[in-house]
């Protein structure tokens, strides 16, 4: 089943965020794909600055697990669990070439930071361009 993807928060721009879009769709696991831009980004003379956010849903299933009722009598239980974890998203990202492994990680989160000189036509002086991009599991406690 492919995941649903929702990027109606997001203007498009940055380069690396639409190879991460683009590679997210080939990854099973996911059930739904949030881009946003985020309220970080910014524009001088001679850089600018792109910060975009990544919300992932995982695939959930249901397993049967053994257990007791009031301690004596043998039963089982439906326990749902995640088909993917974001270590588990960090492995098969880091795998995929032109992604690579994230420059931070943690248990909620995968942050990717590129850079790359801009030089348009005719133009003697060119610019910096920083593209962060935060990769976060929906359901997690909200961040500082």
């Amino acid at each position: 089943m492919a995941a649903e993807f929702d990027v109606s928060k997001w203007s498009g721009e940055g380069t690396f965020t639409q190879t991460l879009i683009d590679r997210l769709k080939t990854i099973d696991g996911l059930s739904l794909v949030r881009v946003e831009d985020a309220p970080a980004s910014r524009s001088e003379a001679d850089y600018n600055f792109m910060s975009n956010e990544i919300f992932v849903v995982f695939d959930t299933g249901v397993r049967r697990e053994p257990t007791r009722r009031l301690g004596l009598f043998p039963s089982t239980r439906d326990v749902s669990y995640k088909k993917m974890t974001i270590g588990d998203l960090e492995t098969r990202l880091a795998s995929i070439s032109g992604i690579g492994s994230p420059d931070y990680s943690d248990d909620g989160m995968l942050q990717y930071l590129r850079t790359e000189r801009i030089v348009p036509p005719y133009q003697t002086k060119g610019y910096k361009l920083v593209e962060l991009v935060r990769i976060y599991e929906v359901g997690t406690p909200r961040r500082m």
